[in-house]
């Protein structure tokens, strides 16, 4: 079974990417997993490109342990610099329908309620301890939960393990990052500017898309957030943005 970490903010369902530096990445081990990587601590997430980071693969001797290690692989990654979708992926894997099989290819868009869903960004500092002397840091799996132990003596063959992950705590959604100030209608995210949608004196209701931003190969629109007029255009197609740029003023 296997899930894609990758660079998004979920802001309650809308997986918004995320791009940006990654300042702290610590991923799962153990038995039964494995991990495709393509980014450590200090690589950026451009904006240009896909906003794929890893692949999580966990085996089991049925689907529900496979499952359950698939669950205990994800609550131990910790991504520090920039969102990811490791929220939405545990609420669909803990999901009661998912668990049981009772699902569908349309069960995300019809049954699925990510709306309390946030990006979890990890705190802290936990790092790796490695093995000094005698000691030896292990990885043990008992009735599929793992736990990270330390061993003294000879002949363990073992190395350190990788970091205990920190505490995580929420980010705030994207539309929150964006200008505050109502009229000042802002970006959630770093992009292009591909298309402009509106001009000086032109007037708009709330919720209609100003502009078009396009960010790691996928669109997005970017909207009034009052309706009014617009008073200033600060962008035009191909600018480059900044997550919380102002590009259009409504008065």
């Amino acid at each position: 079974m296997e899930c894609r970490l990758n660079a998004e903010d979920t802001a309650g369902g809308r997986f918004l990417p995320s791009p940006g530096a990654i300042s702290r990445i610590a991923l799962p081990g153990g038995y039964g997993i494995r991990v495709d990587a393509g980014y450590r601590a200090g690589d950026a997430i451009s904006q240009h490109y896909d906003n794929l980071m890893a692949k999580i693969v966990a085996w089991g001797n049925d689907r529900d342990e496979a499952r359950r290690r698939l669950i205990r692989a994800l609550r131990e990654t910790v991504v520090e610099g920039v969102a990811t979708n490791i929220d939405a992926h545990l609420a669909i894997l803990e999901h009661p329908d998912f668990a049981t099989g009772a699902h569908s290819t349309r069960w995300v868009d019809e049954r699925l309620d990510l709306s309390g869903v946030g990006s979890a960004v990890s705190a802290g500092a936990a790092g790796d301890e490695a093995a000094t002397g005698n000691r030896h840091d292990l990885d043990v799996e008992v009735d599929g939960r793992r736990f990270h132990v330390s061993v003294w003596g000879s002949g363990v063959g073992a190395g350190p393990g990788p970091a205990t992950p920190a505490p995580r705590s929420r980010r705030r959604g994207s539309a929150e990052g964006a200008a505050s100030t109502p009229g000042r209608v802002g970006v959630p995210m770093q992009g292009t500017i591909v298309e402009v949608l509106v001009e000086v004196g032109d007037a708009v209701e709330m919720g209609q898309a100003v502009c078009v931003l396009e960010a790691m190969k996928m669109e997005n629109l970017v909207n009034a957030d009052r309706a009014g007029t617009v008073a200033e255009v600060r962008v035009a197609p191909g600018d480059t943005v900044g997550a919380g740029d102002v590009v259009v003023v409504i008065e």
